[in-house]
């Protein structure tokens, strides 16, 4: 771990260990959960931008969609203490993730994920969906794939190669070379192609994406050389994913140049850039660091033995 990624760490109080706290259950029935308005949305982004280095998945999800929204796939909770005060915020559906200020909180998140048959991955730092999971497995839910995966930032200003003048956002013309390499991508990430289990789904999410302004690419002569999807755009955090090289072009600087640009163009208004790798890639994260990117955290994903709805 660097010593970014420690700071970040120790910002979060030490928590019991899971199991071993007989208090835990009492402790859990103390807090009151329920499903978040749009009334609320201001109150939790400034729970969720405290630590953005962590809640940048919900964050996307809310600025694109707002906090109750078909397209989040899912429903957003909120767990308050006696006083009315957040311990906890979580997005519980296809994409499950939260960020809690207690234990008590994730064992009240579990139980409700419990209920939820959509569940197809939990996403988020290490000790969260580890104690998430040692919750939430009680009813037999059975892990299909786990991953590691490492969390990636940029905040300094780049030295940009030579500019590639064909980068640009993405028409709805580009749709049909679009969505078999995101597709792709999804696969190689969680073994399932989405065109095999949701086509039509995949293609709409794929097109609005575009429509929205959040994909960006690089196409000559027919050929999809370049790729990147925001899924988080504000001023405190830019996500990214969904970067491919095309395959028949890789180690000619194409993709170090197009990254590098668009890090740079997403700097002039936002504080960071961050992205994820999957910790078994190890040219992908040489091609981070070689653009600038540094290593600030450690992430779980676990995806379930289920399909896709």
């Amino acid at each position: 771990m660097d010593r970014t990624n420690a700071m970040v760490m120790q910002e979060r109080p030490e928590r019991s260990a899971v199991g071993t706290n007989p208090l835990f259950a009492i402790q859990a029935s103390t807090l009151a959960v329920s499903k978040l308005s749009a009334r609320e949305e201001e109150e939790v982004l400034a729970f969720l931008l405290e630590h953005v280095e962590r809640t940048f998945g919900m964050i996307g999800f809310i600025r694109s969609n707002g906090i109750v929204s078909p397209h989040n796939r899912g429903t957003f909770y909120a767990c308050r203490n006696a006083e009315g005060e957040l311990e906890g915020v979580a997005l519980i559906g296809h994409a499950t993730m939260l960020e809690v200020r207690s234990d008590a909180a994730i064992i009240e998140f579990a139980r409700i994920a419990q209920e939820c048959a959509d569940v197809f991955m939990l996403f988020g730092e290490q000790e969260d969906v580890r104690t998430f999971w040692s919750y939430y497995s009680d009813h037999g839910e059975q892990q299909r794939l786990y991953c590691r995966e490492l969390l990636f930032e940029h905040r300094s200003p780049v030295e940009r190669g030579e500019a590639v003048a064909g980068l640009r956002l993405a028409t709805v013309d580009d749709l049909e070379l679009i969505v078999p390499v995101h597709a792709r991508t999804a696969y190689e990430e969680s073994g399932i192609n989405p065109l095999d289990v949701d086509p039509d789904g995949f293609r709409k999410r794929c097109a609005r994406r575009i429509e929205q302004g959040k994909t960006w690419v690089w196409i000559e002569n027919g050929k999809l050389i370049f790729k990147a999807e925001v899924v988080t755009d504000s001023p405190d955090v830019i996500y990214l994913e969904g970067v491919d090289v095309h395959p028949d072009e890789r180690g000619k600087g194409y993709g170090l140049r197009c990254i590098s640009q668009l890090t740079d163009m997403f700097l002039e208004r936002t504080r960071s850039v961050v992205l994820l790798v999957n910790e078994k890639n190890r040219d992908a994260r040489r091609f981070y660091e070689k653009a600038g990117y540094g290593l600030i955290g450690y992430y779980d994903t676990i995806f379930l033995q289920q399909q896709i709805n």
